[in-house]
């Protein structure tokens, strides 16, 4: 009962600490790490509650599908805004 009380309390601090830490860093593609890991972290909640599946489509769907889009438009973004800078410089 300790050890999934203590569970519990660290996988909630990392939710909280990861969802503050979206709202607060300014960088985006720090944002959307954050988020993911926000997301794992509630996955874990899913499991500690015997929902796997659940957990499972969590990880599949939102991790694995939503954040790599962020992730792959955050860096394509970044690419052409650089790209651009480098045009009107010269």
């Amino acid at each position: 009962m300790a050890v999934e009380l203590a569970a519990f309390v660290l996988f909630a601090l990392v939710t909280a600490g990861a969802s503050l830490g979206v709202v607060v860093v300014k960088d985006v593609f720090y944002d959307a790490l954050l988020l993911g890991l926000a997301l794992i972290s509630v996955a874990a909640h899913f499991i500690m509650l015997h929902a796997e599946f659940v957990a499972a489509v969590q990880v599949l769907v939102y991790v694995g599908g939503v954040m790599i889009l962020i992730v792959f438009a955050v860096m394509f973004m970044r690419s052409t805004t650089e790209g651009e800078d480098e045009e009107v410089a010269v």
